[in-house]
């Protein structure tokens, strides 16, 4: 008898503890994914950021830049696409289109001395540089999270448990493969 109730002490305690150890790798998993979505968060603090501060430069540079429409349009265009955005890869794609825009933007505003001198347009320059800076690093410390997070659901025991509650992999933010092409600028309009 005494037997009996040693075995089912056994029994309960490795329940017990088995189930200790589930909820504790299940709110480890709770912890790994809102660091995620907090910096994910950063990320689309800083877009937000900078699509507020576009319009200005865009408005800035049209007085000075008025028949250089192709551009102005891209940023435009650009800056709709991030802001519509639903996915990490597609807010990545909109975001490497919108930078390499702005790129064409200052390549233009190069051959306009008095907007460079400009007060307004320094300032938003400058404004923009910061927040490109901050996007940067808030795209490092998710992609970091990420990662941390990625690993615990790929390694054992993790990854039972993952599979057992319905975490699975996040997505990195990452540059689309256009971002390292340099962009095309025709100022003569003849594509030569």
């Amino acid at each position: 008898m005494k037997k009996g109730y040693m075995i089912i002490g056994i029994i309960v305690a490795v329940v017990v503890i088995l189930g200790v150890m589930l909820m504790s790798s299940y709110n480890n998993f709770v912890n790994l994914e809102e660091n995620v979505d907090q910096s994910y968060a950063q990320i689309e603090n800083q877009l937000q950021r900078r699509l507020d501060l576009i319009p200005n430069l865009v408005n800035t540079v049209k007085g000075y830049a008025s028949h250089e429409k192709e551009v102005i349009a891209s940023i435009s265009d650009a800056r709709a696409r991030l802001a519509g955005a639903n996915t990490v890869e597609e807010e990545a794609t909109a975001n490497t289109e919108l930078t390499g825009a702005l790129s064409r933007l200052l390549v233009v505003v190069e051959n306009y001395p008095n907007l460079k001198a400009d007060q307004q347009f320094t300032q938003l320059m400058d404004e923009l540089s910061g927040t490109e800076n901050r996007i940067s690093v808030a795209r490092k410390d998710y992609n970091d999270q990420v990662a941390v997070y990625n690993k615990k659901v790929k390694q054992f025991p993790g990854a039972l448990i993952a599979g057992m509650t319905g975490f699975d992999q996040k997505e990195y933010f990452t540059a689309n493969p256009k971002a390292a092409e340099a962009p095309q600028v025709d100022f003569g309009g003849n594509g030569e």
